[in-house]
């Protein structure tokens, strides 16, 4: 048991040296977040190809630490800046309900066992929820902040140091 505590630190500690020198690069706010959803749809196709339970365990353990990480930064950092540039109404409340619905999720799937009866199953509904969610931002978030006032460059660079001070926290 504690080789494997060892190996799983091993490459928590790879996957964040990873993670920095790959959002290091990240010019703004809409490219990190960008960067973000493909890394995490990565992870979902990942997931959809494993076949061990182990194997999918740890995939899922990812998906929701990066998930409940772009969340908050979201939460945090951007959508308040989005909504006071933009004097939205709409988008950022429904944005945080998604995001309140993807919790409730992540939570069930944190607290299940990999073989249980449900698990593959909460985990492509996330998936298919995450990929919406995604879509809805691109499309209609994105385009509205890039012809805003928002200062997206250092929103970016905030959201990056937020980003990497919540990993190290909870790996």
């Amino acid at each position: 048991m504690a080789s494997k505590a060892a190996t799983n630190g091993k490459s928590r500690n790879k996957a964040s040296a990873s993670d920095k020198s790959r959002t290091t690069r990240v010019g703004d706010a809409l490219a990190l977040m960008r960067s973000d959803h493909k890394q995490v749809s990565d992870l979902f196709s990942q997931f959809d190809k494993a076949r061990s339970s182990a194997r999918k365990k740890t995939l899922a353990q990812q998906i929701c630490l990066e998930l409940t990480v772009h969340a908050q930064i979201e939460e945090e950092i951007f959508y308040p800046a989005f909504r006071q540039a933009t004097r939205d109404k709409s988008l950022v409340p429904e944005a945080t309900v998604e995001h309140q619905t993807m919790k409730d999720l992540i939570a069930q799937i944190e607290s299940a066992a990999p073989d249980a009866e449900l698990f593959d199953a909460r985990v492509t509904v996330l998936g298919e929820y995450v990929k919406h969610h995604v879509k809805e931002e691109q499309n209609e978030i994105f385009p509205k902040a890039r012809k805003s006032s928002l200062p997206l460059k250092a929103l970016g660079e905030q959201m990056l140091e937020r980003k990497h001070a919540l990993l190290a926290s909870l790996r």
